[in-house]
């Protein structure tokens, strides 16, 4: 039987493939620090005989290296994914991205296993001068410590799979929607909105363009993918997929998507110019003919994907309880 290693278990994305790998009939080890991972998103793989959880921190190489015995693959999801305050704090970047991932390569070395999917960003573009942004567009500028850090860690990876022959794949992927979300612009929007109805403060002037993909086909994609061993056939054991959705909608598509559903019509603040922050794109869109071209297409549509989290956040008010 498979046993799956996953980092940020407790996370968004990562709580969700665990119970997509288990009812798939999968072993997972899941690991996590619980910094920003919630242990309510466990409850349904904790009852499952074939889950095991650890508490650990990817900096703990020692813990790492014994957590991940007898496993066969690991996910790499956990990350500090703040990019809006990395400035504040500039080495927890290279601390908890980069030398994490390190760390995870190294544990997996010391375990002989071979096979690792990493959740990488379709920031690492910046500015992208090509739109959509195909895998091998050249890279411009780094923009935020965050995609610089993730982009170190797919070089790590690269590295490891020439060196050691292991098989890598990595996911550079848009925002990502759905049950769990704790952090983005739904996440905010909401918050503020349920505060105050009759008015929306925005990050930027609203005219940023973004596109976004439902949990659920993110996972569909990753194991798609994985499960064709398609890093085995490529030259140097890597590939590179970027994850997203044919399409991009405004930040006021999606106010409007998000207000319409509430059946609100709040007076709208912008605030920061074209950008909300320093390394805010105003325009990531994905070039997806890759991915594609193996079979896999997204079944949510990005105004789906919105609604779809915004139920979930009228269903789940503790997230907010948690995050203050």
């Amino acid at each position: 039987m498979q046993t799956i290693f996953i980092t940020g278990v407790a996370g968004f994305i990562g709580s969700s493939l665990a119970d997509r790998l288990l009812a798939d009939g999968k072993h997972v080890v899941g690991w996590d620090n619980l910094s920003t991972g919630h242990e309510r998103f466990l409850e349904g793989a904790r009852k499952h005989p074939h889950f095991k959880f650890i508490q650990g921190d990817n900096l703990d190489l020692d813990a790492l290296t014994a957590a991940m015995k007898g496993c066969d693959t690991a996910f790499h999801l956990a990350a500090n994914a703040d990019v809006r305050f990395g400035l504040h704090h500039p080495s927890k970047d290279l601390q908890q991205n980069t030398v994490a991932t390190f760390n995870v390569l190294e544990a997996m070395r010391a375990n002989g296993i071979k096979t690792i999917a990493f959740s990488s960003t379709g920031s690492v573009y910046g500015e992208a001068p090509v739109i959509p942004t195909p895998e091998d567009a050249p890279f411009p500028i780094q923009t935020s410590l965050y995609a610089a850090s993730k982009l170190a860690g797919e070089g790590l990876i690269h590295a490891y799979c020439e060196g050691y022959k292991f098989e890598g794949y990595v996911f550079r992927f848009v925002s990502i929607l759905g049950e769990r979300y704790t952090h983005g612009h739904v996440f905010d929007f909401y918050k503020q909105l349920a505060e105050h109805p009759d008015h929306l403060k925005v990050l930027g002037d609203g005219s940023q363009r973004k596109s976004y993909l439902y949990v659920q086909d993110c996972l569909d994609a990753m194991l798609h993918v994985m499960n064709a061993g398609l890093a085995l056939q490529a030259r140097h054991r890597v590939e590179v997929f970027n994850l997203g959705t044919p399409e991009y909608v405004q930040v006021n598509d999606s106010i409007g998507f998000i207000c319409g559903a509430l059946g609100l019509k709040p007076r709208l603040e912008y605030t920061g110019g074209a950008r909300g922050w320093v390394g805010d794109n105003p325009f990531i869109f994905l070039e997806t003919k890759k991915v594609n071209a193996t079979g896999w297409k997204p079944k949510l549509t990005i105004e789906q994907g919105i609604i779809r989290t915004l139920h979930w956040l009228q269903a789940n008010p503790w997230v907010y309880a948690d995050r203050d």
